[in-house]
C-alpha cells in the first residue's frame, strides 16, 4: 500500500513547544480490501534527526558518549545512556552536515570519511521523527572527557572503547538506546570490509 491509500480527515495541533504535537482523524485501506473506520492518533512532531558512530580504522575504536536522558527516568530506567552522537538537523542542513557538526560538539573530534548505515524511523506508533545514521572516520588517540553545549544544557561524557569493548556491552544489555545499538550491530558486520577500505589510502 502507499499513501493514496490513507485518506487524512482531519489535522488538529493539541500541543506546541519545542516540539509540536498534532492529532489525526484518518482512515485507511484494509489487507481484506475497503476502507476501515476512521481512527483518532496523535503524532509527535519533532522534526529529524542525524546521527554518527565515530570509528578509529587503525585503533579498531570506537567513540561514544553518555549523557542523561529525561526519558528513560520516567520510563524507570538508569537515566545516563551509552549512546553515539546525534543532533536535529535544522532547515538548509542536510544529514552529513548535521553529524560532522555534532560529532565536533559532542565528542571533541573531527570526522573525515563518512559512510551511510541506514535512513529509519525509531517510533513510527507515535512520532514522525526519521533518523539518518552513519559511520564516521575519526582518529581516537586523545579523545575523551567532557564536552557538549552548556547554553544547551549538555553534560556530555566522550569516552572511547576497542570495538570488542563496545560489542561485549552490547550483549551485556548496557547500551539501550536503540540508534547505538543500530551502528554497532552494522560496524560488527562490516568492520573488515570498512577498515580494508579506509586503511587502503594510509593510515
Amino acid at each position: 500500500m502507499t499513501r493514496d491509500d490513507v485518506d487524512i480527515l482531519d489535522t488538529e495541533t493539541v500541543w506546541k513547544g519545542f516540539f509540536r504535537m498534532d492529532r489525526l482523524r484518518l482512515r485507511h485501506r484494509l489487507f481484506g480490501g475497503g476502507w476501515g473506520q476512521p481512527i483518532t492518533r496523535e503524532v509527535f512532531e519533532r522534526g529529524h534527526a542525524a546521527a554518527l558512530l565515530p570509528y578509529d580504522p587503525v585503533r579498531d575504536e570506537v567513540v561514544l558518549i553518555e549523557q542523561f536522558r529525561a526519558g528513560a527516568l520516567t520510563a524507570g530506567a538508569e537515566p545516563w545512556l551509552v549512546e553515539i552522537v546525534a543532533g536535529i538537523i535544522e532547515d538548509g542542513e542536510t544529514a552529513e552536515d548535521v553529524v560532522r557538526r555534532e560529532t565536533v560538539e559532542e565528542a571533541g573530534c573531527e570526522v573525515t570519511d563518512i559512510v551511510p548505515i541506514m535512513d529509519v524511523f525509531t517510533t513510527p506508533g507515535g512520532s514522525s521523527e526519521r533518523i539518518a545514521i552513519f559511520c564516521g572516520r575519526v582518529d581516537a588517540q586523545g579523545i575523551g572527557g567532557v564536552h557538549g553545549l552548556a547554553d544547551e544544557g549538555e553534560d556530555i561524557r566522550v569516552f572511547t572503547e576497542s570495538l570488542d569493548e563496545a560489542l561485549a556491552r552490547l550483549a551485556n544489555g548496557d547500551i539501550t538506546n536503540i540508534i547505538a545499538v543500530a551502528a554497532l550491530q552494522w560496524l560488527a558486520l562490516n568492520r573488515e570490509k570498512l577498515r580494508r577500505e579506509w586503511l587502503a589510502g594510509g593510515a
